[in-house]
C-alpha cells in the first residue's frame, strides 16, 4: 500500500483479498484492523474515514498476507475471544471454539446449583481458557489445571495474570491428572479426541498444535485413562465434563459407565446438534 488509505478501503481491500480464503472475510477484515488500532470493531465501522499511517499500512499488509496463507486469525492477532473473554493463543495451543462453552456454561450451572463444592481440576488446559472462564464466573472456585505442554502453560499463565487469577488457579506441569494430590468436586477435561485417520483431513490439523488434536487411532488414547485416574479424584455427588467427538459418544459412555456404574451417565449435544460433551455425576 503506497500513501493514506481510510479505514472503508482498506476493509475493502481486506474483503476481497480474503473472499477466496474465509467465508467470513468482510468480518475477519473488521477484527484484523480493530486490532492493529487497539480497538473493537464498533469503534472501526464507526470511523470510516479514519485513515492509516505508514506503520499501520505496513503492519496490515503483513497480518493479511499471513491470513492469505491459510494462518487462523486468532494466531495472526495473537488473540480470541472465549466465554465474553479475550484471551491470548499461539502455535502452542488450540484456538478455544464455541464448542467449548458449552462444557463452561455446564460447569458453571453445577457450581451455582452447589454453592459449597468449590474444588475443581482441569485437565490438558491449554489457553486455560476453561479454567479462566469458570474462575470469572465463579469467583470463590480454587482450580488446579494441567497440561503436558510447557508452553501451553506459559500461554495459560499469561491468561490466568491477565485476569488477575494468579491465586486461585494454580498451574501444574504433568500428563493428565498425573501425581495430582486430592480430590475436586468438578473435573474438566478438553484432550486430543480425533482420530488420527480423520486428522490429516481436516483444515486445522495445518496450523493447531497435533499434540491437543490427535487421540490415537480410535480416538480414546488420551480419555480413557483420563477416566480411569479421575475415578481415584471424584468424591460422591462430584461432577465429570469432558469434550468429546461426535464419533466417540457410544465409546465413551461405554468407558465412563465402567468408572462409575452407579453414576449418571450422559453426553450433551452442542449447538450443531452434534455429541459433544461427556457427563458423569455421581450424585
Amino acid at each position: 500500500m503506497n500513501g493514506a488509505v481510510t479505514v472503508t478501503s482498506t476493509l475493502e481491500q481486506g474483503r476481497q483479498r480474503l473472499a477466496q480464503h474465509s467465508e467470513t472475510a468482510a468480518l475477519d477484515a473488521q477484527v484484523l484492523l480493530a486490532h492493529i488500532f487497539g480497538k473493537n470493531k464498533a469503534w472501526i465501522l464507526a470511523h470510516p474515514e479514519k485513515s492509516l499511517d505508514a506503520t499501520r499500512q505496513m503492519r496490515w499488509e503483513d497480518d493479511l498476507t499471513r491470513l492469505e496463507g491459510g494462518e487462523p486469525l486468532p494466531y495472526v492477532i495473537g488473540e480470541w475471544e472465549f466465554y465474553g473473554l479475550k484471551l491470548k493463543v499461539t502455535p502452542a495451543v488450540l484456538i478455544p471454539r464455541p464448542e467449548t462453552e458449552l462444557l463452561v456454561e455446564s460447569g458453571l450451572d453445577w457450581l451455582a446449583a452447589h454453592p459449597s463444592r468449590r474444588q475443581v481440576l482441569d485437565v490438558g488446559t491449554g489457553s486455560g481458557c476453561i479454567p479462566v472462564a469458570l474462575s470469572v464466573n465463579a469467583p470463590d472456585l480454587r482450580v488446579t489445571a494441567t497440561d503436558i505442554s510447557p508452553e501451553a502453560l506459559e500461554v495459560a499463565r499469561t491468561n490466568v495474570e491477565r485476569y488477575q487469577l494468579s491465586s486461585r488457579i494454580q498451574l501444574v506441569e504433568t500428563n493428565l491428572i498425573g501425581n495430582i494430590e486430592g480430590s475436586f468436586d468438578l473435573i474438566c477435561a478438553n484432550l486430543p479426541y480425533i482420530p488420527d485417520g480423520r486428522l490429516p483431513l481436516l483444515a486445522v490439523s495445518k496450523w493447531e498444535p497435533h499434540t491437543a488434536l490427535g487421540g490415537g487411532a480410535d480416538g480414546l488414547r488420551f480419555i480413557e485413562p483420563f477416566l480411569e485416574q479421575a475415578a481415584a479424584k471424584l468424591p460422591p455427588h462430584g461432577l465429570i465434563l469432558a469434550e468429546i467427538d461426535a464419533s466417540l459418544e457410544t465409546a465413551v459412555k461405554e468407558l465412563a459407565k465402567a468408572q462409575f456404574p452407579e453414576a449418571h451417565i450422559e453426553v450433551r449435544k452442542d449447538l450443531a446438534g452434534l455429541p459433544r460433551l461427556l457427563v458423569v455425576d455421581t450424585k
